[in-house]
């Protein structure tokens, strides 16, 4: 397992699909994992330090791990089976260490909020150099152009975006 660290968050406009871009902490490999919207803002907001008004779920699981005197040791990016990316989050509690099985896209959300490790196996690290990678050989943060039209979202684009959501946004509710 090699750990990695968020580089970018983007929007792929050739899917209209959310996407991650984690990067090797010691290194220049990539890996890139399609996400849901609500896992993509709730990343946003914590990356860019962005105060909600009542906490997202993410936040609410940040609470009940330490408020039932819990830590949470690491996040392990694990597999990849027909192109679903799969998770555990390694919990330590009063009972000992439990592995709680989770999507990448919540475990690192929820990492990034208790400051938590991020792993992911060699295997699933690419080496595809991203185009517009200027800063990456001065140690700055790869740009994601290389996959597929990927546009990075700034705090003020988040903002905006947060401050205009209506509630037909987060779609029906059939009860």
């Amino acid at each position: 397992m090699v750990e990695v660290t968020v580089a970018r968050l983007g929007l792929d406009s050739a899917t209209n699909a959310y996407v991650v871009i984690l990067k090797e902490k010691l290194g220049s490999r990539l890996l890139p994992i399609w996400i849901g919207k609500p896992e993509a803002e709730s990343i946003l907001v914590q990356i860019n330090d962005l105060k909600r008004e009542r906490p997202l779920t993410h936040d609410l699981c940040k609470t009940l791990i330490t408020g039932l005197g819990g830590t949470l040791r690491r996040v392990n990016i694990t597999r990849v089976e027909k192109r679903t990316y799969f998770a555990e989050m390694q919990l330590d509690g009063p009972k000992g260490l439990v592995a709680v099985d989770a999507r990448p896209s919540d475990g690192i959300a929820i990492a990034l909020r208790l400051a938590a490790p991020i792993f992911a196996p060699d295997a699933l690290l690419t080496t595809t150099e991203l185009e517009g990678d200027e800063d990456a050989d001065a140690g700055g943060e790869p740009t994601p152009g290389a996959l597929g039209s990927v546009r990075p979202l700034t705090a003020e684009q988040l903002q905006a975006y947060l401050e205009n959501l209506r509630p037909e946004d987060f779609g029906k509710f059939t009860p």
